[in-house]
């Protein structure tokens, strides 16, 4: 499959099969690829956390779901909550953000993230990215330290859903070549 056909395959999956777990040998070839995402001054400024345990699973679960707003009640379906943890970042990366104004871990673990939903999608593996969640919940439910932050919950599971068209905009809306 080309990279052009794996990214048109990868969509944020709102619907799993709560039955089929996911093969150990898949989620560590997910993982396999996180380890692999660059980082700024290969600072690394993460920690994952997987959740499989059923229990932990729908505490994570009830965290990222508001029923007054009625979003993220799929993710009580999903097998496996990854839970990314912002770790403190290396001397350079520190001093690199500090100068240029710019949290460079934040930039580091979105691409991290996506390397972990592209891998699953890879391995046949839906996937959302969640960033709604009660992160004071996630820290005490995971034992998670007070001084790190929760970045992102993705889900992982076996997709119930079809592929959708995706709706972006034209390519000229979105780049322009020379100046602004």
């Amino acid at each position: 499959m080309s990279f052009l056909d794996l990214v048109s395959k990868r969509q944020s999956d709102r619907a799993f099969d709560p039955h089929r777990q996911i093969e150990q040998e898949k989620l560590d070839r997910i993982l396999q690829a996180a380890q692999l995402a660059p980082s700024a001054c290969n600072a690394q400024p993460w920690h994952f956390i997987i959740v499989k345990d059923e229990l932990l699973r729908h505490q994570v679960a009830d965290a990222t779901s508001t029923k007054m707003l009625g979003i993220n009640h799929f993710t009580k379906q999903a097998p496996i909550h990854l839970i990314i943890v912002e770790e403190p970042a290396n001397f350079s990366s520190r001093m690199g953000s500090f100068f240029k104004k710019k949290h460079f871990p934040h930039i580091d673990i979105g691409i991290v993230a996506e390397h972990i939903c592209l891998a699953a999608t890879d391995e046949g593996i839906g996937s959302c990215m969640i960033g709604w969640f009660d992160e004071k919940r996630i820290k005490k439910i995971l034992n998670i330290p007070s001084s790190n932050n929760v970045v992102l919950d993705i889900v992982l599971g076996y997709s119930t859903q079809d592929l959708r068209p995706k709706k972006r905009k034209e390519i000229k809306e979105l780049v322009s070549y020379d100046k602004y």
